[in-house]
């Protein structure tokens, strides 16, 4: 494992343990050269998840996409990022349990809306609004009432 402050390929594995439901180890590494500490996480790679599109295209299943669909709802809101990754862990997780290899991307959109309207209504009027592909105020109304 590279040092990310100098590159260097020797570090030290100080302390690992295991988190979330047991899929992911949390190792506190220290780099031999520059003594900086830093922690990396290992996951097993699992079967390719692909996302069917709404074109009928199809893509990788991709965290760092949703992450950045949920931060540009999230943004200026009372949320930490540990919390928008748990949602995206979660999401990511409920996909896979589908023990599909292809998921629509309204299922994504459904997944990520479900766990931001337990945690913020203002994030999720937001995300919904792209999701939904509201044209106007009517459509934010509507959603704002049901």
């Amino acid at each position: 494992m590279k040092c990310p402050f100098c590159a260097n390929a020797e570090t030290d594995v100080l302390e690992s343990r295991v988190v979330e439901d047991g899929s992911i180890i949390r190792r506190r590494r220290k780099c031999s050269k520059c003594g900086k500490r830093f922690t990396t996480y290992e996951k097993v790679k699992g079967n390719a998840l692909w996302v069917m599109k709404k074109d009928g295209r199809r893509e990788a299943f991709e965290r760092e996409k949703v992450k950045r669909g949920i931060l540009r709802a999230v943004e200026k809101r009372p949320i930490s990022m540990d919390l928008v990754d748990d949602i995206v862990e979660r999401v990511e997780r409920e996909m896979l349990r589908k023990e599909k290899e292809e998921v629509g991307s309204k299922a994504i959109g459904r997944a990520v809306l479900k766990r931001l309207k337990r945690v913020d209504k203002v994030a999720w009027l937001r995300f919904a609004s792209v999701y939904l592909e509201f044209e106007d105020l009517e459509d934010f109304a509507r959603a704002i009432k049901t």
